[in-house]
Formats: structure tokens, C-alpha cells, sequence
């Protein structure tokens, strides 16, 4: 069966079945491996190395500093050279990393191999995005990039429940290896199975190779091409972008890294509910994912799709510090909301930078604002974490990363003109109606 566009344009659908399923796990297993950090420092890592609080927050973020520095030279190789090499490498190169983590003996070792694991990765998410935007068009783009940004909730749920089981059974070093392991698998799959554009693969046939690129080249008509990246880069959209995904990052990023610490620190639990309790938020982040992502395309509105929801998340993180851990299953409930409402818009946003750029700069634009969402995370998993540990609560953390949330909405919600800004509200209100 295939899709039907505009103008009974009939795009395949096959498309989703070959190249979903590649996409959705190698950008999951980068999740596992970033991710499964704030478990062991929840879990014995601290104690065993002889890391202070300060020093352990600072080793979970120096992931992201070095995410932060090589985002955009991954995005020019990607677009000028090949998606499939570049995620190749990366996938041998962060599996060793992230499996050598289980070896560590001493901080400086572990801050290294954290960096690394960092600058290896740092091409996954601009290389994915412009992968996706070759094989999809306008009308299916929300939906394919939340298939993509699905990785990270999907991951940290099974992670979270299985990296609990494995530190109670052999320890943190064994979680490490284990979990480090199938992305070193993995790469040789990706690389059998993934070609750069339709029209290097054997299974679309020359018509169907003929109407895809059609349809995609239709789409950049009324787009005006500027005329480097320097022009791309200085432009206020873009600035303004990446303030928007560094501001967001900084709630994303600090919730990910040490929910599991904020959970044990608010009921004394064994890390076993540990990991049950930290995978309900992405469940719901799934859920919410998958029909806000719907509604973009149905809609084909990007901007009503994110800066509310980005204001929900704001205002349940604010709502659960002031419950507090008096009433701790009110103040979780309230952090899954939260969870939920911050990755729901990613599919939105990320369709809505190809369709505000010309081809010629959307894909290093994109890392550029990837770039800026690293830099939030690292400020979000420092910070949060550097919080936690000075003030032996929860409350100073939420409370940054709630205002972190809400500047992210404000400087979204002015991103071109003010007409498309009432435009927006008025939206919001008809939904809510």
C-alpha cells in the first residue's frame, strides 16, 4: 500500500518498514549508553572511586561537552559526504567507549572516557535528521522524527528497569560492559542495510525513486537558498532555535541524567524500584510522542505543537517542588506529566526546521541547534546534579530546570513573525475547545 500527496502523488510506504526500524534502534542504543551513567552514580560508583558529589555531577555532564563540540563538523560530513560511514564508525567507536567505562579505576580515566563517548556520539542526532529528510517528505516528517527522537524514551524505559536488575546482580562495572556491547553488534547491521539516498537502494523501484525526489525537491521551491553557511548561521531563526533547544535541553537533560538519584533521594527505596519508578515518565513520554507527532502532520502546524507543551512541562516541574516529598506519589505524578509534555514536541521541532531553511544549510543548521541543545544538556546534567548534592534536595534543581522550560517557551513562541504567533494561540484555543 502506498501514501497518497497531493496532486495523487503516491509516495512508498514501504519506506517506513525498511528504514524505521534501522533508524529507531541504532539512535537507541546511543541513548543506552549516555544514559545509563546516572544509574551507577546512584548505585556505588561514587563511593568506589571516591567521587565527591560536585565531581559526580561534572563526570555526567562532560558527555555533553564533548557532544557539544563536534555537532557541527558531524553535520558538514554527513551532508557532504555520507550519513552511512559516519554512523558506521560512530557506533564501533561509542560501543568500546561506553563498554571501557566497566574498566575504570580512577576520576581522570572516567572523565576521559566520558568526553569521548561524548565527541563519538555527537554525529547521530544532525547525521539522523538529515538522513531522514533524503527518504521524507514535508506532510511526514513530524512523524519520522519522532520515530527517530523515540529511541531516547523507549531506551531509558527498558534501560532504567533492566540496568536496576543488572547493578542488583553483578554490579556497575557488569551494567557498563553489558550495555555497552550491542552497539559494536549493531554497526555491521547498519551497515548492510542503510544507503544514503532512494536512489542507491534496490528496493524502490525507478518510478517510485522518480516521484519521491520529486516531491521533496517540490518542497524547497519557495524557499529561498542562502548563500553559505556563515549566512545560515547568523540568521535569527537559527539563533533563536538554538536558544529554544539549549534552554529545553537543560529540563531534558537534568531530569534524564539524575532522575534515578532524585527518586532515591525523595523514598527510601533499592534500586530495583529505582529503575520501575524512572521508566513510568517515559512511557508516557512515548504515548504523548507518538500523537503529538500525529497531530503536527494532521495539522501541519509545528510551532502550536511545542511552546505549549514546553509551558505544561515548566509549570508541573515548578507544581512538584512545592508538593514535595511530603506527598511523594503526587509530586511523581507530576513529574511524569512533566516528562511527558518535554519530549512530546521533539517530532514538531525538528520538521520545523527544514521547513523554515533552505536545503543547501538546513542540515548543518540542524547541528548547529543540536549543538546548542548539547551545551543545555551539559549546563542541565551539571547543574541539576551539582544541586541535588549542595542542597541535599530535590527543590533547587526543579526549580532551575522549570525556568530553564519556561525561557525555552518564551523565545519559541516569537520565532518569525508575530502573526504566526496568534495565529498559534488562537489554535491552541480552538484544541482546547
Amino acid at each position: 500500500m502506498k501514501e497518497m500527496h497531493k496532486n495523487n502523488i503516491a509516495l512508498p510506504a514501504k519506506r517506513w518498514w525498511y528504514l524505521m526500524p534501522v533508524i529507531f534502534i541504532t539512535y537507541s542504543l546511543a541513548y543506552l549508553d549516555r544514559a545509563n551513567y546516572g544509574f551507577a552514580a546512584a548505585s556505588g560508583i561514587e563511593k568506589d572511586l571516591g567521587i565527591s558529589h560536585a565531581t559526580s555531577s561534572l563526570i555526567g555532564a562532560l558527555f555533553f561537552l564533548g557532544y557539544f563540540f563536534f555537532q557541527v563538523p558531524g553535520a558538514i560530513y554527513a551532508v557532504h559526504r555520507s550519513v552511512r560511514k559516519l554512523i558506521f564508525v560512530s557506533l564501533i567507536l561509542w560501543g568500546f567507549c561506553a563498554t571501557a567505562t566497566g574498566f575504570v579505576t580512577n576520576i581522570p580515566m572516567l572523565m576521559v572516557i566520558r568526553f569521548i563517548l561524548g565527541v563519538v556520539e555527537a554525529a547521530v542526532m544532525p547525521a539522523m535528521l538529515i538522513y531522514i529528510s533524503n527518504w521524507f517528505t514535508k506532510t511526514e516528517r513530524s512523524r519520522a522524527n519522532t520515530f527517530l527522537v523515540l529511541g531516547n524514551p523507549v531506551t531509558v524505559l527498558w534501560m532504567s528497569i533492566a540496568s536496576g536488575y543488572l547493578i542488583d546482580a553483578f554490579g556497575w562495572r557488569e551494567m557498563f560492559m553489558i550495555e555497552g556491547a550491542p552497539a559494536v553488534l549493531w554497526a555491521f547491521a547498519w551497515w548492510f542495510l542503510v544507503r544514503d539516498k532512494p536512489s542507491q537502494v534496490t528496493w524502490l523501484n525507478p518510478e517510485e525513486k522518480r516521484v519521491l525526489q520529486n516531491q521533496l525537491d517540490e518542497e524547497q521551491k519557495n524557499i529561498k537558498p542562502m548563500r553559505n553557511y556563515g549566512e545560515a548561521l547568523r540568521s535569527k531563526k537559527v539563533v533563536m532555535l538554538c536558544f529554544v533547544h539549549a534552554l529545553w535541553s537543560v529540563g531534558v537533560y537534568g531530569f534524564m541524567m539524575w532522575m534515578p538519584s532524585i527518586l532515591k533521594m525523595a523514598a527510601t527505596i533499592d534500586i530495583v524500584s529505582v529503575g520501575w519508578l524512572t521508566a513510568v515518565p517515559y512511557f508516557a513520554a512515548i504515548v504523548t510522542m507518538l500523537l503529538v507527532s500525529w497531530l503536527s502532520d494532521k495539522f501541519q502546524n509545528r510551532k502550536v505543537f511545542i511552546w505549549p507543551l514546553l509551558m505544561v512541562a515548566s509549570i508541573t516541574f515548578f507544581g512538584s517542588w512545592l508538593i514535595g516529598s511530603q506527598h511523594f506519589w503526587l509530586s511523581y505524578g507530576l513529574l511524569v506529566l512533566a516528562a511527558a509534555c518535554m519530549y512530546a514536541p521533539y517530532g514538531p521541532f525538528f520538521a520545523f526546521i527544514p521547513e523554515i531553511l533552505p536545503k543547501n544549510v538546513a542540515g548543518v543548521s540542524m547541528g548547529l541547534i543540536n549543538c546548542c541543545g548539547a551545551l543545555g544538556a551539559f549546563l542541565g546534567a551539571w547543574l541539576v546534579g551539582y544541586l541535588n548534592g549542595l542542597t541535599n534536595s530535590p527543590g533547587a534543581s526543579y526549580t532551575f530546570m522549570a525556568v530553564s522550560l519556561l525561557m525555552s517557551v518564551i523565545v519559541m513562541f516569537y520565532v518569525n513573525s508575530s502573526g504566526d504567533n496568534e495565529a498559534d494561540a488562537g489554535k491552541v484555543k480552538l484544541m482546547l475547545e
